[in-house]
C-alpha cells in the first residue's frame, strides 16, 4: 500500500502501542516475509519467527506459540488487516480493565465474508459465528484480538470446525460460556481485511490520500506533476504527466506516459507509452505501448507488453441452449 507492505503498517501500530516482542506466524512463504522483516529491528520490535505446518486456524496460532507466549497477556494482530489511527488505545484500554479478551468489532455491508458476534441490549457479547450463512447482527471481528493466557485453555478445549481448522471465534465462545469477562469495542474508523483486489485498491487510495507532495527525483521541463504527487529520490519522469495523489517508486523511469490518480509504482520499475490509474504496480516490473489500464495489481517482475496484431476472431465452447451477446 503506497509503496511499503501491509504487514509493515501492522508491526508499526505494534511497535507505536509500546509492543516490543512479536511472535510471527509464517507458513510457505517464511522465507520471503524473513527476507522483508528481519530481526524486527527496523520497527523498534525484536521478532521471532514461529513455523506453521499448514493453516490450521488462527486458535491453532495461538496453540503453537504457547511456549513463546507463556503467561503473558498478547495482542493477536491479523498481518493481513489494515487500520487507521492502529491499537494504542485499544491496547491502553485493555491493560487498564484487564478483561480476559477484548474483539474488536466494526459494522460491515455483508457480514457473512466474516466472524460475526451478537451482543445483548448492554452492549455485551453473547455469541460469536464464523461466517455465517444468516448472521445475527452486522458486527463483524476486526482482526485484532487481546488476551489474557486464559485463552489457552479455550483453544485447547475446543475442535476443529467443518472446514477443518481451530477457529479463534469458536475458543472465544467457550470463553463466554465459561463466563469469562470478554468485552467487545465497536470502531468506526476505517478498517480493511486486504483479502483482495478491490480492498487493497481501496486502501492504497486511502494511504495515498494522506501523502504530502514530495519530488525527490527528476522530473524534465516536459513532464508535469500535479497535487499530490511523491517521486522517491532515484526516479525519473520523461514527457510524462502525473496526477496525484500518487507515488513513484526510487529508481523506477515514467516515459511518454500518463499516471493517473491512486496509483503506486514500486521501485525500479519501467513505464513507456502508456496509461495507468487506480492501480498498484510492484517492484522491477515493466508497462510498454499498452495503452490504458485501470482498477490493476501487477505484481513484481511482471512484463505487460502489447499483443501480436492477429486478424480479430472469437472462440467458443458453449453449452446447451446457451445465448451469447457479443460487441465487434
Amino acid at each position: 500500500m503506497a509503496n511499503k507492505a501491509v504487514l509493515f503498517y501492522g508491526l508499526e501500530s505494534i511497535a507505536e502501542a509500546g509492543i516490543t516482542d512479536v511472535g510471527m506466524i509464517v507458513g510457505d512463504t517464511a522465507a520471503e516475509i524473513e527476507e522483508a522483516v528481519g530481526d524486527g529491528s527496523q520497527f523498534g520490535l525484536k521478532v521471532t519467527y514461529i513455523p506453521q505446518e499448514r493453516p490450521l486456524g488462527l486458535a491453532h496460532a495461538v496453540l503453537i506459540a504457547r511456549d513463546y507466549l507463556g503467561d503473558d497477556d498478547f495482542v493477536m494482530y491479523l498481518g493481513d488487516n489494515f487500520i487507521v489511527g492502529g491499537i494504542t488505545d485499544l491496547v491502553d484500554e485493555f491493560r487498564g480493565n484487564r478483561p480476559d479478551a477484548q474483539i474488536l468489532l466494526t459494522r460491515v455491508a455483508d457480514p457473512r465474508a466474516f466472524g460475526v458476534a451478537e451482543l445483548d441490549p448492554s452492549g455485551q457479547v453473547i455469541g460469536l459465528e464464523e461466517k455465517p450463512d444468516r448472521p445475527k447482527s452486522d458486527l463483524a471481528l476486526v482482526g485484532v484480538y487481546l488476551f489474557t493466557p486464559l485463552i489457552h485453555e479455550a483453544v485447547r478445549a475446543i475442535e476443529p470446525s467443518w472446514r477443518g481448522e481451530l477457529e479463534i471465534t469458536h475458543a472465544i465462545q467457550h470463553l463466554i460460556d465459561s463466563r469469562a469477562d470478554v468485552r467487545s469495542t465497536v470502531i468506526t474508523g476505517y478498517w480493511k481485511d486486504t483479502g483482495n483486489v478491490g480492498d487493497m485498491l481501496e486502501v492504497n487510495r486511502m494511504v495515498l490520500e494522506g501523502m504530502d507532495r514530495r519530488i525527490d527525483g527528476d522530473a524534465d521541463t516536459a513532464s508535469e506533476t500535479i497535487g499530490r504527487v511523491v517521486v522517491e529520490e532515484g526516479a525519473r519522469i520523461v514527457n510524462s504527466r502525473i496526477v496525484g495523489p500518487a507515488v513513484i517508486g526510487a529508481g523506477t523511469v515514467i516515459s511518454n506516459s500518463y499516471v493517473g490518480p491512486f496509483t503506486s509504482i514500486a521501485e525500479n520499475c519501467r513505464i513507456t507509452d502508456s496509461e495507468l490509474e487506480f492501480s498498484i504496480v510492484l517492484r522491477d516490473s515493466s508497462i510498454q505501448g499498452v495503452g490504458r489500464i485501470e482498477a490493476s495489481l501487477i505484481g513484481r517482475h511482471v512484463e505487460v507488453t502489447p499483443a501480436p496484431s492477429v486478424p480479430s476472431a472469437h472462440r467458443f465452447v458453449l453449452g446447451d441452449h446457451s445465448k451469447v451477446q457479443i460487441t465487434s
